[in-house]
């Protein structure tokens, strides 16, 4: 059985773009199931005042920071939350979930490592997110849907996919083997900014977490901010040392972009990875952990 599932992602990597029955659809496989009843469309956008102005017909808007988060601690929603989320969105258990957003689906990506974490697979981005479904001219429509309720139960918590700061310290410390990869800026990186320009600093430090390599997000995509052809894919990460022979950890700022890259990785080039969605501003905030700061830059800039 092992074998046979071996040769499927060989010959999915071997086709060299991921087909619509795969983790990734085209904007036209999602006009073409506009009204299948078991494919629900859910927007997540960094700014979630976009989905008002208009969305895809049908489509939920979830709000990653009040909705995908828990509301008091610094966490993704509970187990009990999901479910509910998911009730009150008309997903059910049997439920094709296909997500989009602003920003090449950021917190698109974020959720479906969400979902994913709590053992709905079955999900998948729409490749290039709002900004191609605009380009392309298709219609918006401003009505909010109200689906009926559906009955959701998680049905599994896939631990496996989320790191903590003790698995990315037994990393570092040479405990455990795997590859961390910083997705952030090169300017981030390397400790010249803390934050992203126009964003709220978080940290306290700058700079990377020790022997962290610089794969930046952006550079899985193509200028129309679809996704890049596996062959493409494969060769970019095998430049920094990641093949999927260990282990991957990805880490940003907040783990939203890191869930993109997580996404790349662990659904698109089938590799085994987690996402370190504390990210920078967990780690750079922890007391006694290393960094390396090539930049020098310290307290907020200065």
């Amino acid at each position: 059985m092992r074998l046979v599932t071996q040769l499927a992602i060989a010959c999915t990597l071997a086709a060299g773009r991921i087909h619509a029955q795969d983790a990734l659809v085209s904007t036209q496989w999602v006009a073409d199931h506009l009204k299948d009843p078991k494919v629900r469309v859910v927007e997540v956008s960094v700014d979630s005042a976009v989905y008002e102005k208009g969305h895809v017909q049908g489509a939920v808007g979830l709000k990653w920071h009040s909705e995908l988060c828990d509301p008091v601690r610094r966490d993704i929603l509970s187990g009990e939350q999901f479910e509910k989320l998911c009730s009150r969105s008309g997903i059910s258990n049997d439920s094709t979930v296909v997500l989009y957003g602003d920003n090449s689906n950021w917190f698109a990506a974020w959720a479906a490592w969400t979902f994913h974490v709590y053992g709905h697979t079955n999900v998948k981005l729409m490749d290039g997110g709002r900004a191609k479904w605009e380009a392309e001219k298709r219609p918006w429509d401003t009505t909010v849907p109200a689906p009926a309720a559906a009955s959701y139960h998680a049905p599994s918590t896939a631990a496996s996919l989320r790191a903590r700061l003790s698995d990315v310290l037994a990393v570092v410390e040479g405990e455990k083997s795997a590859v961390l990869v910083d997705v952030r800026s090169p300017d981030e990186f390397s400790g010249k900014v803390i934050a992203p320009p126009g964003i709220q600093e978080l940290a306290l430090r700058a700079g990377h977490i020790p022997g962290a390599k610089n794969v930046p997000w952006k550079s899985a995509l193509k200028d129309d901010g679809t996704f890049k052809d596996v062959a493409e894919l494969k060769q970019l990460y095998a430049a920094a040392g990641v093949d999927g022979s260990k282990p991957v950890i990805t880490y940003c700022r907040i783990g939203e972009r890191s869930s993109h890259s997580w996404f790349v990785l662990k659904c698109l080039l089938g590799y085994e990875v987690r996402n370190y969605d504390g990210s920078w501003t967990e780690y750079g905030n922890a007391v006694g952990v290393p960094i390396e700061n090539p930049a020098g830059t310290v307290w907020t800039g200065k």
